[in-house]
């Protein structure tokens, strides 16, 4: 059995503004009608689709995760991250999972923000890549570079044998001469970050090399708990496990490394270049998405999901507008996006964690408006969804329904609220929203008050176990 285990951790930061830790880059549209987890999973080959995956992503991301999973129709087993810790200790955790369906089961493993334009080549590859790992060799992916970048590792390729290479050594990002000379020499290839190899094998290296990484993943996974769709696992336990990456920990330690030369037109989206690099461009060399006019510019990436943006007479420039911040950068800065997000967060800045519209499990809500004592939000409830019965100590709310029905408990009263009809929330009183129809329930939420913060929210119960229940209610007036 082959199973795909896909990595799909990580914030993001160089992709700022539309990437944000709460909605990080995997789960953007960015080219096209799905997420790069969506099309991570839609380039399969098709048996290899038909096999049910490993996710592993943080816990903040769960029900984003498994709402683009739906979309797709894709059942997974979706494994929680507590907190990051690279991803040695994520292909661990995938691995003792995997072992539990079979022993002798092999994983591929595919982080989910790569753009492949050849999967013919990744499906090709992957065979070759299996009949490698049934020798017990751990198995990365090679590809043949087309420019001298100094933006990836390299693989240097050693003896050939039959449809792999044993890997010989691994380079780290190199200067742009030693990449020119690696692209002349040839025998070099980018390090793409996927891997293909029988479960236990990686857990017997991680046995030899990082016995301590392996006892933490095992305990966290034996001792974390099933919670709706998702598996938790034990913080205390995962947390204790070194940061290191499956090349730091496995791949440049093992005597069994091979390499699969691939040619998939891949690219790696960890940047605006990269990801001007992989888009379509118009014959002035610009990608244009959104409400955009450009006249005289040459070689830009504009972006614009809400509003009008007009370039004239600018060439290589990144210019990404979203609702609440806009980033104007020239391509050669791509790379140093990261000491902006660096900056706002040592400003306590709320605009490196969500947009301005933010999405729940239960639906999503834009803050349309705010001032000093009061805020105005749009709420998308989702039919058949609730959101927690709450309080707050802060704040009074007004609801108006746009359109839908919705159900509204206030303190001992349940009624039904439809289109053009509003009702209010005092200060203090428990409540809860729900939408107990077919179509997404739109309303305006009006808060007014002293403080509006999210923290203010004291929830009492919750279908999705965000808090615990039992705590907050100790915390009642």
């Amino acid at each position: 059995m082959l199973i795909p285990v896909i990595i799909a951790g990580g914030n993001g930061s160089r992709l700022w503004p539309l990437s944000r830790s709460h909605y990080p880059k995997q789960l953007l549209r960015l080219n096209g009608d799905y997420s790069m987890l969506q099309n991570t999973l839609l380039r399969l080959p098709a048996d290899l689709r038909a096999v049910r995956p490993i996710v592993v992503c943080n816990q903040e991301h769960r029900f984003l995760v498994a709402e683009q999973l739906n979309d797709i129709n894709v059942d997974a087993d979706i494994l929680l991250e507590p907190c990051g810790r690279n991803t040695a200790p994520a292909v661990a955790l995938a691995a003792l999972q995997a072992r539990q369906r079979e022993t002798s089961a092999q994983i591929f493993i595919c982080p989910a923000d790569h753009a492949i334009r050849n999967p013919e080549a990744l499906h090709n590859g992957i065979r070759r890549a299996s009949l490698a790992a049934e020798e017990g060799l751990l198995v990365t992916f090679g590809i043949k570079p087309d420019r001298p970048e100094t933006g990836y590792g390299y693989i240097c390729m050693g003896e050939p044998r039959g449809e792999h290479h044993l890997i010989e050594r691994f380079v780290e990002k190199p200067d742009a001469q030693t990449a020119q000379q690696f692209l002349d020499e040839g025998g070099y290839l980018w390090n793409s970050g996927m891997f293909l190899f029988r479960a236990e094998r990686y857990l017997q290296e991680l046995r030899e090399h990082h016995p301590q990484m392996l006892a933490h993943c095992t305990h966290a996974l034996l001792q974390g708990e099933a919670d709706l769709d998702f598996v938790r696992l034990d913080e205390t336990s995962f947390s204790r496990c070194e940061d290191l990456s499956i090349d730091y920990a496995i791949m440049e330690h093992t005597r069994d490394g091979a390499v699969v030369p691939v040619e998939l037109c891949w690219n790696d989206l960890g940047s605006w270049l990269s990801l001007w690099d992989h888009l379509d461009k118009d014959k002035e060399g610009n990608h244009l998405k959104g409400d955009i006019i450009a006249h005289a510019s040459y070689n830009n990436l504009a972006l614009s999901d809400h509003r009008l943006v007009a370039l004239l007479g600018v060439d290589d420039l990144i210019v990404v507008d979203t609702p609440d911040a806009i980033l104007v950068a020239h391509k050669s800065q791509a790379q140093e996006v990261k000491r902006v997000t660096d900056t706002l967060k040592s400003r306590k800045r709320p605009e490196t964690e969500d947009h301005r519209l933010v999405h729940r499990p239960w639906g999503k809500y834009d803050s349309v408006d705010k001032g000093t004592r009061y805020q105005v939000k749009h709420i998308t409830v989702k039919p058949g969804e609730k959101l927690s019965v709450q309080m707050h100590h802060h704040r009074a709310e007004h609801w108006i329904v746009v359109s839908g029905t919705a159900k509204v408990t206030c303190g001992n009263n349940t009624f039904l609220v439809t289109e053009n009809q509003s009702t209010f929330i005092p200060i203090g009183e428990v409540h809860s929203l729900e939408n107990p129809g077919r179509i997404p329930l739109e309303l305006i939420e009006v808060q007014s008050g002293t403080y509006l913060g999210e923290d203010d929210i004291i929830r009492i119960s919750d279908r999705y176990h965000r808090e615990d229940a039992a705590e907050k209610v100790a915390h009642l007036p």
